[in-house]
């Protein structure tokens, strides 16, 4: 019994399963799906209820586990050889096309997306795929809108991760072209080794425009594929009609690859997309249309209000503010917000491409009428719209085309005051922040302030720094004054004060001469400081009696400003001290130029402007401050300078200011009482009732604080060595 069990169990361990042919049964699921096409008459069937879905699942599995069995051997399984030979993914492609049995279609895509995945050979160097793959990329780009978006989104994303895996596929999926590599891929024989070879292109001997991507001459193999022209639908294509889709995730999907494939982009596919493909238009082209389809009357304060917003998440953030035209609104700045980062993140060519583009369509075709118009509502909405457009701007290439856009393609020089032909639009925005409507000056002010605040040196070149190079506001012929304590007027003046101790601050025991110098000539900013904080008369300054409004709190914000704003020009490679001056140079006339012109003229007419309009033009100011240029700092900082005759400082225009508001103060009864009312008014303490002289009032208010900011920006830009300064107040001053 033991030798009779002994050899029944050698003979269970001898015994093999019958051994599957997998190409048979291949063949067989193969054969069963071209069947139902030949008996099949009922075309209402959809495709999920026939089991075409389950032998394309067998024919997978078969794929799969064929390359399981064979991943020691550097060929490919026969079943892997009779797809391509047989043409099995261009045949699945046409069932696709014609929609038989309904919902085929996205079986087929089912089926590309899994092969492509599961199937580790690399297949998308050959012909017999990459083909099928381009026409069913064509397919999928032809039906926008349809219901196989998410299969097709799904494709699109497994082909861009291929393509991160190896970049030069992309050259195979955008048109099929042989790319010369060093790269190996392992040699095949029978079918694939012979289809590799018998399917090569060679460049064709009269190239077009499109240099080394253009289209090659087919070989006999590939006759029945008809030339297709640069506009046709190919992988980035595609991605642009899915990025449109209604759908949120499926179009935030799309972007996502379409960004992934321009930064993966080599120098030859980068050419070809600008020279031979709809990329760039068609991004642009959406962009426009977006624009085109906002309300015609936007809020610039709905406008401003809408922060936030990113192509990842182009919704606003809350329904609470909602608003006509919000959504259309958010839509325009996410597309805007992701050409941006497509900018930022594509290959150069691509980028600069766009970026020309964007300027050429949007800026130049599309908002420079708006900004130029008659109407005062367009010139509002555009000019809005434009700053915030700015606010999220943050590509190089971009800024610089919209700086160009904005200031004129030159490089920046000096202009006269009666200079006829500065930059048209340029010239446009100067005259519109000194508009009648006080809403379109706010509005134009603002496009300004955010324009300071890129990172571009063109910008503060253009507006202030090509009229101050030189130093012409400095009176020329004698050497600079050690102590300018005989030379200014500003001592004498009634409505100006010296006195260290009312400034608030506690010197050391000995008091600072006034003015004093550092060893490089400038003012001590003890002196600069000083000047600032005591330029307001004590019967016009009512922030002393309210909490919170004191000049620590100034110094904080500046503090963080002035560090942000270093950062942003540290690479410009600005000089530490201003220009030393020669004596013996004639001086020439010296204009600052129509853009500090136009803040000084305004900032000279601070009691008769609305308050929000004050406000605005005090915030460019003090942005323009705080650049750590050494001219910027003594044009408007230093309020002893020895300015050339003719010429006037933003220290200048103060004291004007000062002393009309002297002169009004005599003609207002109970002034200090009025004057503290409205800003108690303004911090909204109290309700906001109208007063006589409510304008003047307020604008006393704006000036004090300005003077405060001012004298902040200054002690943060030159902190005087120890503890000469204390930043906290004494009782009944600032």
């Amino acid at each position: 019994m033991l030798s009779r069990l002994g050899a029944l169990l050698q003979e269970a361990v001898g015994a093999r399963e019958p051994s599957i042919d997998l190409l048979e049964a291949f063949v067989e699921h193969w054969k069963g799906i071209t069947n139902y096409y030949i008996g099949s008459t009922d075309e209402n069937t959809p495709a999920k209820k026939t089991d075409i879905p389950w032998r394309l699942k067998q024919m997978l599995d078969i794929l799969v586990y064929e390359e399981r069995q064979q991943a020691a051997a550097s060929e490919a399984g026969p079943c892997l050889e009779y797809l391509l030979q047989h043409k099995i993914l261009e045949t699945l492609c046409t069932l696709g096309k014609a929609e038989y049995p309904p919902g085929m279609r996205q079986q087929v895509f089912q089926f590309f997306s899994k092969v492509l995945v599961q199937v580790q050979h690399p297949l998308l160097h050959y012909f017999h795929v990459h083909r099928p793959v381009q026409k069913l990329l064509r397919l999928g780009g032809s039906a926008p809108g349809s219901l196989t978006e998410k299969e097709e989104v799904q494709f699109t994303t497994v082909l861009c991760s291929k393509i991160q895996q190896d970049p030069e596929l992309l050259t195979y999926i955008l048109e099929g072209k042989k790319m010369v590599s060093s790269k190996k891929i392992p040699r095949e024989t029978t079918v694939l080794h012979r289809e590799a070879a018998s399917t090569r292109v060679n460049p064709a001997p009269n190239t077009a425009s499109c240099g080394p991507w253009a289209e090659p001459t087919q070989s006999s193999a590939e006759t029945d594929e008809p030339d297709r022209g640069p506009g046709d639908s190919n992988l980035v294509t595609s991605l642009l009609g899915l990025c449109k889709s209604k759908k949120g995730r499926v179009a935030l999907k799309a972007q996502e690859n379409l960004l992934l494939l321009l930064s993966l982009a080599s120098q030859a596919a980068a050419s070809y997309l600008v020279q031979c493909s709809p990329c760039c238009p068609t991004i642009v082209a959406h962009l426009c249309q977006l624009y085109r389809s906002l309300p015609a009357f936007l809020d610039p304060a709905d406008i401003a209000a809408l922060e936030g917003i990113s192509w990842r998440l182009p919704s606003a953030p809350s329904d609470e503010a909602s608003f006509p035209g919000k959504e259309a609104l958010a839509a325009f700045l996410g597309w805007f917000d992701y050409c941006d980062h497509l900018i930022l993140e594509a290959h150069t060519v691509v980028a600069d491409a766009l970026a020309k583009a964007v300027a050429e369509k949007l800026l130049v075709e599309i908002l420079q009428p708006q900004l130029v118009h008659v109407s005062e509502q367009t010139l509002l909405t555009s000019t809005a719209l434009l700053t915030a457009m700015l606010r999220q701007l943050r590509a190089p290439a971009l800024l610089r085309e919209a700086a160009a856009f904005l200031l004129g393609p030159d490089q920046p020089l000096p202009v006269a005051a009666t200079d006829d032909n500065p930059p048209a639009l340029y010239t446009h925005l100067i005259r519109h922040c000194d508009h009648l409507s006080d809403e379109i000056s706010i509005a134009t002010l603002r496009l300004f302030e955010e324009l300071l605040q890129k990172p571009d040196e063109r910008i503060i070149r253009s507006l202030v720094l090509c009229h101050l190079e030189g130093r012409p506001y400095v009176a020329r012929g004698s050497p600079e004054p050690e102590s300018y304590e005989d030379t200014l007027d500003l001592e004498e003046d009634p409505y100006f004060s010296d006195s260290f101790l009312d400034s608030g601050f506690q010197p050391s025991a000995k008091p600072l001469p006034a003015p004093a110098t550092n060893s490089d000539g400038r003012t001590a900013v003890t002196e600069i400081v000083n000047s600032f904080l005591c330029l307001v008369p004590e019967e016009a300054k009512t922030s002393a009696f309210l909490e919170e409004t004191g000049y620590d709190t100034y110094v904080h914000d500046a503090y963080g400003l002035f560090q942000e704003c270093s950062t942003r020009v540290s690479s410009w490679g600005w000089p530490p001290g201003p220009t030393p001056l020669d004596p013996h140079e004639p001086e020439r006339p010296f204009f600052e130029g129509f853009f500090l012109r136009m803040l000084f003229d305004r900032m000279s007419r601070i009691l008769e402007q609305p308050y929000s309009l004050n406000l605005q033009v005090t915030s460019v100011l003090s942005r323009l401050a705080l650049f750590p240029h050494p001219h910027i700092h003594e044009y408007l900082l230093d309020p002893y300078i020895n300015l050339a005759p003719g010429c006037r400082s933003l220290f200048s225009v103060l004291v004007r200011v000062i002393g009309d508001l002297m002169q009004r103060i005599q003609r207002i009864p109970q002034f200090p009482g009025k004057l503290f009312l409205v800003r108690k008014q303004l911090m909204g303490q109290v309700p906001g009732e109208q007063l006589d002289h409510q304008t003047l009032l307020q604008g006393v208010v704006v000036l004090e604080e300005f003077c405060k900011e001012l004298a902040a920006i200054a002690f943060v830009k030159f902190p005087p060595p120890g503890p000469h300064l204390s930043l906290s107040p004494l009782p009944g001053h600032v």
